[in-house]
């Protein structure tokens, strides 16, 4: 599976602060350890997204279904005028295990330089057998 890379653009404006508190371990990946919104935020819930094309079909492995559900939120929070730097929550569904580095440069690809809080969770299955990955997201939308 080729990798297709996002375009360079400006990033929207961040509404939220995102660190790394010298009291804990750093990040072991592409993820940091706090979001903190701001008071009056519009927040944005973004259900759990699939390895679906805007067609209805389904990416055949694992990897191809993590790039397609991170593209799947990229594009929903674009609706609302958001980026992946807004995102405050990232969580991902494996039913198996995908290779760390595959997965790294496939985040990095369609989410840039975003660094969200996010969870990794393994499960036994997903809603229907085909599908391998799931991710959700919360967002801060900013503010015009």
């Amino acid at each position: 599976m080729a990798l297709a890379c996002v375009l360079a653009s400006p990033p929207a404006a961040s509404a939220q602060e995102i660190s790394n508190p010298s009291t804990v371990a750093p990040p072991i990946g592409r993820y940091s350890h706090l979001a903190v919104v701001p008071a009056g935020s519009d927040m944005l819930y973004v259900a759990g997204q699939i390895g679906n094309a805007p067609d209805g079909s389904i990416a055949a492995d694992a990897e191809a279904q993590y790039e397609r559900a991170l593209r799947n939120i990229v594009a929903i929070l674009a609706s609302q005028g958001a980026s992946p730097h807004n995102i405050v929550k990232l969580t991902a569904y494996l039913v198996k295990p995908l290779d760390y580095e595959r997965s790294s440069a496939i985040r990095k690809a369609v989410l840039g330089d975003a660094v969200p809080p996010s969870t990794l969770v393994y499960v036994v299955r997903l809603a229907r057998p085909e599908l391998l990955v799931e991710v959700d997201a919360i967002a801060v939308k900013p503010k015009s």
